[in-house]
């Protein structure tokens, strides 16, 4: 862990430069919750009745909305949007773009899921360079008056990932290009910055209480390990609602585990 004074979200949000940063943290310390919840189902009724139930538990909201089969704007994305309003979230499209800046800007505004319009973050590799960030961010910026947010794949959970070493280094370098609209990574790991003014967002994917991995090369790490190394966001899927798990019962149960180990991070009591 590194050997820096750990703040609260609370005090991050008072200093961070990006509002999308400010709002999350705020929202995090009114829920109590540092939960992301990742829902990949394939139908929009079974999408937003997922959303509904677990919304009162976590901060964010994970979609990867180009695999809802029966996909319309007004039929999944605006009740999604009065169900981020509804359950006070917010919304992270795991979109991963990897392309040249002009391209990543027409794919994030345009086509028949105009993320720009919805989703507070979104994600992107680093292998095209910094064109990513800077066409993303134009995208935004024309796109909408709401703030946006940007995270870099700097690390991933999945077995055999070549996204370590030389390349996770680039990436950080990638995200030093832009401290406002680049906000952080997805990582396993805090990915320094402190002493050069960056707060970045550590979202970890591949968090379970319950499972060690899946047939398709997913690994599980546990909260108490991923909290402790840096992480300010657990995402989780199908430790939800997989196997049969009820909803409701997993988001109270991994929200608290989240919170008690942010709490312990910083030095309070759970």
């Amino acid at each position: 862990m590194a050997q820096f004074k750990v703040k609260s979200y609370a005090e991050r949000a008072e200093a961070h430069p990006s509002p999308v940063v400010q709002r999350l943290f705020k929202l995090m310390e009114q829920k109590k919750s540092n939960l992301c919840a990742s829902v990949d189902v394939r139908n929009t009724h079974e999408f937003l009745q997922l959303i509904d139930k677990l919304g009162p538990f976590v901060c964010l909201v994970k979609t990867h909305i180009d695999i809802i089969d029966d996909f319309t704007y007004e039929g999944t994305i605006e009740p999604l949007l009065a169900l981020a309003k509804k359950h006070n979230f917010m919304l992270f499209e795991d979109r991963k773009f990897a392309d040249i800046g002009n391209t990543v800007k027409f794919q994030y505004t345009g086509g028949v899921y105009k993320i720009a319009q919805w989703a507070d973050i979104t994600n992107a590799h680093g292998v095209t360079g910094a064109g990513v960030v800077q066409g993303l961010k134009e995208g935004a910026r024309e796109t909408t008056r709401q703030p946006r947010g940007l995270l870099m794949l700097a690390e991933l959970s999945s077995k055999g990932s070549i996204a370590y070493g030389e390349y996770t280094e680039k990436t950080v370098d990638i995200a030093r290009t832009d401290k406002e609209f680049a906000i952080g990574f997805i990582a396993q790991r805090d990915m320094g910055g402190h002493d050069e003014g960056f707060d970045w967002v550590i979202m970890t994917p591949g968090v379970g209480l319950d499972d060690t991995g899946d047939s398709l090369g997913q690994q599980y790490r546990t909260v108490s390990q991923v909290i402790p190394s840096g992480t300010d966001i657990i995402i989780v899927g199908r430790g939800l609602f997989g196997k049969g798990r009820d909803p409701l019962v997993e988001g109270a149960r991994y929200q608290k585990a989240g919170w008690d180990a942010y709490l312990q991070r910083i030095g309070h009591q759970a």
